[in-house]
């Protein structure tokens, strides 16, 4: 993974892929500052936590509120519709069924091809709006088991678009090697405790839509999503360095 600053200046442009969740939400404020134009692309895949739709365009509001820089360089957003997928998936993001690990060790949250479709996707709109950079919130670290974040997997989608599109394509992963509570320090430094609370109170990420006050964001406070998200945030309040010499 490459540093996108060189020489102390902005590289030109960035497309961040940008569900309204914790994770994209961080990387949007990352890319923010480091290139001077970014966009950044949505997917309905038929989710039925779809509130996080209604989140994506209100962190992108607060954020051209919250830092004139970013105003000015944050660009178009694109909502792609993959319906199709959703419509493919029996899974417990686009099925009202329950949320457990399957016999396969898979949580039942896992939808199979989404990161990859997300990839491709992206990689096509890059092709039209002449962008050679993808910025994405995959993480490794402390994830809910989908094979398609791991940082293997990615690296091969991504060697695939570059073939097919016959053009320079990278992929950025800011959090791929961070826990949730080294990715809300990230957050810190990257806008001090005013972008956390933002993020803390206006991102997504509870699988099943709910929107109950928690003191780590809001969610319905059971789901593995939200399980998650109040680990790293106790976490986080406990002291969460960034690992020694780390930089995406």
């Amino acid at each position: 993974m490459k540093s996108a600053i060189l020489d102390n200046k902005l590289e030109d442009k960035a497309l961040v892929l940008f569900s309204g969740g914790q994770d994209s939400a961080i990387c949007l404020a990352w890319a923010l500052g480091r290139f001077a134009h970014v966009e950044t692309v949505g997917f309905a895949y038929g989710q039925i936590h779809e509130v996080e739709m209604r989140a994506r365009q209100e962190v992108l509001e607060l954020y051209r509120q919250f830092n004139p820089e970013w105003a000015e360089r944050l660009g178009a957003d694109h909502l792609v519709d993959l319906a199709g997928l959703g419509a493919i998936s029996e899974t417990a993001l686009t099925r009202q069924q329950e949320i457990v690990v399957d016999a396969d060790g898979l949580p039942t949250t896992f939808v199979p091809g989404r990161n990859l479709a997300f990839l491709v996707y992206a990689g096509a709109l890059c092709f039209s709006r002449e962008i050679s950079t993808l910025v994405a919130g995959m993480c490794q670290t402390d994830f809910s088991g989908y094979p398609d974040c791991r940082q293997d997997t990615l690296d091969a989608q991504m060697r695939a678009l570059e073939l097919g599109l016959d053009r320079d394509l990278s992929l950025v992963t800011p959090l791929m090697h961070l826990t949730k509570g080294q990715s809300w320090t990230l957050a810190e430094q990257l806008g001090g405790r005013a972008l956390v609370e933002l993020i803390n109170k206006r991102s997504h990420s509870c699988y099943r839509g709910g929107r109950e006050a928690h003191s780590w964001g809001y969610g319905c406070g059971d789901c593995p999503a939200c399980d998650l998200r109040e680990k790293g945030w106790q976490d986080y309040l406990g002291g969460a360095p960034l690992p020694q010499g780390w930089h995406p």
